[in-house]
């Protein structure tokens, strides 16, 4: 019998991720509405900036730039995030990073599924950011026995997904015609559907303690809770949005607007109000999903978080209360501490880089100079800032909160629990720094090689 031949988990990802965005389009109109806008900023950007245009051409970021996403999820047991891992294992995407998002008052905790190597973010960085409901947060033991009940009857996988999983896990991949069939089968997990499994007086008791926990547990299974492009103007995005017809959040999440940008800023239109059919009780509301973008910057080293959350932390005060044009400025005066040039960035280890011989670092024929300060100086090594691939817990919770109404429950606060959450998840995530500056370190030694062989030449 003849083993079919088998698909790059890349490919499956790239297919998953277009069939996500023209699902969420059908079912979220201002979404398509939000792509044309960021499309729109993009376009305009790049034409204005010539020197940003030619920077992303020669890193091959163009042809990313216009397919990137990241989706957001919320599942409700163990058995769910654990299935979820190998569904996107099919995809080459690994869990990253684990945020506690109680810190902001949300009763949940979180991992990024995302591809790691070069070549599979180069393809297509499809992210999801996946959240574990945290039913051991719920104060009242009544409605955490409830919302545990319900939880256990739903499966969200269908059984053409889970053979698939099998299937793919067993082989080592899909072929074609299986990894199209298997694209239709995970679509349908994450899915929006009308009808509640609860009755309205189940829902408003879950409701009540928070909008996320009625979320999570009322229907029939996690679906997109909304897709965000990238663009390379958030703030151009922000100050549009409302011209076409989208109810803006109120500031923007992150860091403020610099000449080098750093880390992850974020904003959305704010969540609809879907008509729901609860059992028993005829029609209702739910709010869950909305339109979110993103600006992505340069990944910061320890000492650079370091530095950001203690700037962050000092904003606080500052910026409470007050409108976006005002909160980025008065942001932007706390954070004139934080270099905004890429030489001091690299020179005092705040952010990372990656390393790469010019034309003239690869004729280079002779030489024993090692100090990569001294080759850049020489115009035989170039660095260029590593994108920030992952989230922030603060605006993760930001963006959450903006969006449920902007309840919060502090009871729930400062309640990390990794070693829980890999156990639910079957594995340990990946420490996201440990990534980055494997990349740099990897990117270095190449370098200092190349030229070394040209030196024994």
């Amino acid at each position: 019998m003849t083993t079919p031949s088998l698909v790059s988990p890349d490919e499956i990802r790239d297919l998953f991720s277009k069939a996500m965005s023209a699902m969420y389009q059908a079912e979220v109109p201002q979404y398509e509405t939000l792509l044309a806008l960021v499309e729109d900023v993009n376009r305009e950007t790049l034409a204005r900036n010539s020197a940003l245009a030619e920077r992303l051409e020669a890193h091959d970021e163009l042809n990313r730039l216009g397919v990137e996403r990241h989706g957001a999820i919320r599942v409700g047991t163990a058995a769910e995030l654990a299935m979820l891992r190998r569904l996107f294992a099919v995809m080459g995407m690994h869990p990253v990073g684990y945020y506690d998002l109680s810190e902001a008052g949300v009763p949940v905790h979180s991992t990024a599924f995302r591809p790691i190597d070069d070549a599979a973010l180069s393809r297509n960085p499809f992210r999801v950011f996946t959240s574990l409901l945290r039913l051991e947060l719920i104060e009242s033991p009544t409605l955490r026995e409830r919302a545990a009940a319900i939880l256990a009857e739903r499966d969200i996988f269908t059984d053409g997904a889970r053979e698939l999983i099998a299937l793919s896990e067993s082989q080592g991949g899909l072929s074609d015609a299986q990894a199209e069939r298997f694209v239709a089968e995970a679509l349908e997990t994450f899915r929006w559907h009308t009808d509640a499994t609860v009755d309205l007086a189940t829902y408003e008791a879950l409701h009540a303690e928070h909008r996320l926990i009625a979320d999570v547990v009322c229907f029939r299974g996690p679906h997109i809770n909304h897709l965000t492009p990238r663009t390379l103007d958030i703030d151009e995005v922000q100050k549009r949005m409302p011209a076409a017809g989208m109810n803006a959040k109120d500031i923007i999440e992150g860091p403020p607007r610099r000449d080098c940008p750093i880390l992850l800023r974020q904003t959305s239109f704010k969540a609809l109000e879907e008509p729901t059919h609860f059992k028993g009780e005829g029609q209702g509301t739910h709010t869950a999903r909305f339109g979110e973008i993103e600006q992505r910057g340069v990944a910061l080293t320890g000492k650079g978080r370091a530095l950001y959350d203690r700037l962050l932390g000092a904003s606080r005060e500052k910026t409470r209360g007050l409108a976006n044009e005002t909160h980025q400025q008065a942001l932007a005066e706390v954070f004139g501490e934080f270099p905004d040039d890429e030489v001091t960035l690299r020179r005092e280890e705040l952010a990372f880089f990656e390393y790469r011989l010019t034309d003239a670092g690869h004729a280079a024929d002779a030489g024993h100079e090692t100090d990569l300060e001294a080759l850049i100086e020489q115009g035989l090594v170039t660095a260029r800032p590593i994108t920030y691939e992952d989230f922030l817990p603060v605006s993760a919770a930001g963006i959450f909160q903006s969006n449920l109404g902007g309840a919060q429950n502090d009871a729930y606060a400062g309640h990390a629990n990794r070693e829980a959450f890999e156990a639910a998840l079957g594995a340990a995530v990946t420490d996201e720094l440990a990534l980055y500056a494997e990349r740099e370190t990897a990117s270095k030694a190449r370098v200092l090689k190349t030229l070394g062989h040209a030196t024994e030449d």
